[in-house]
C-alpha cells in the first residue's frame, strides 16, 4: 500500500517512548485518512494483544468494523500481526504491521497521551494514511482538532480525505462485539440510530 512519495517527506517523528504493554487493549478509530477498505466504514475497533513465548510476531491485532453504516451494515474483520521495532521493544514507537502476507506496513506511533494512554495518532511515511484513536468511542472536538493540527504542523500531513469514523453503539451491539461497560460506558450508548453523528 505504500509508495515512493515517502522520499519527499522528512522521517516521521515517533513518540520518544511508548510502553508496548500499556498500549495493548482496545482502541476505537475516531478519525482516519483511509486505506481503501476504510473509506466508508464505521464502529471501527482495534484490539491489541501482546504475544508471549516463542510467537513469530509480537502483537495480535483484531480489527473489526461495520462496512458502511453503524450496526446495520455487514460486520467485517481484518486480523493483523505486529512486530515491534528497535533496540528496546518494550518502549518503542515504531512497529511493522501485516494486514496480509507478505505485506508489512510501517506503523509509526507519532502522538500519544503519555500519562494515561487514552489517545494516540498513527502515521505512515508517505502521509497517505493516518489514524486517530481513543480508548473510548467518543473524543472531544477540542482534542480531535488539536491532533489534526499536530498532524499538519508537526508531521507535514495534508488532510484531504481525512474523515471522522462514526462510532454509534447500542447496548446490544456492545455485547455482540464483546466490549465492556468500561470500554463503552452506558452514557455513550445511543438509543436512536437516527441521532447518530454524520461521518
Amino acid at each position: 500500500m505504500g509508495n515512493t512519495k515517502s522520499n519527499v517527506f522528512p522521517v516521521l517523528q515517533n513518540v520518544q517512548s511508548c510502553e508496548t504493554a500499556r498500549f495493548m487493549g482496545t482502541w476505537f478509530v475516531i478519525g482516519v485518512k483511509p486505506t481503501y477498505f476504510e473509506t466508508a466504514n464505521s464502529n471501527a475497533v482495534e484490539k491489541y494483544t501482546l504475544m508471549e513465548g516463542n510467537s513469530k510476531y509480537d502483537v495480535n491485532i483484531d480489527f473489526q468494523y461495520n462496512q458502511n453504516d453503524p450496526i446495520t451494515s455487514k460486520l467485517k474483520s481484518l486480523p493483523q500481526q505486529g512486530w515491534v521495532q528497535g533496540a528496546n521493544r518494550a518502549i518503542s514507537g515504531l512497529w511493522k504491521v501485516s494486514p496480509l502476507w507478505p505485506i508489512k506496513m510501517p506503523y509509526h506511533i507519532i502522538e500519544l497521551d503519555e500519562k494515561n494512554y487514552d489517545y494516540c495518532a498513527i502515521g505512515y511515511p508517505s502521509r497517505d494514511y493516518a489514524w486517530i484513536m481513543s480508548r473510548k468511542p467518543k473524543m472531544s472536538d477540542d482534542l480531535y482538532n488539536d491532533l489534526t493540527r499536530r498532524l499538519v504542523e508537526k508531521h507535514q500531513y495534508n488532510l484531504d480525505g481525512m474523515r471522522k469514523v462514526p462510532q454509534i453503539w447500542t447496548k446490544e451491539e456492545r455485547e455482540k462485539r464483546g466490549l465492556t461497560k468500561a470500554e463503552i460506558p452506558d452514557e455513550m450508548l445511543s438509543k436512536d440510530l437516527k441521532c447518530s453523528n454524520p461521518p
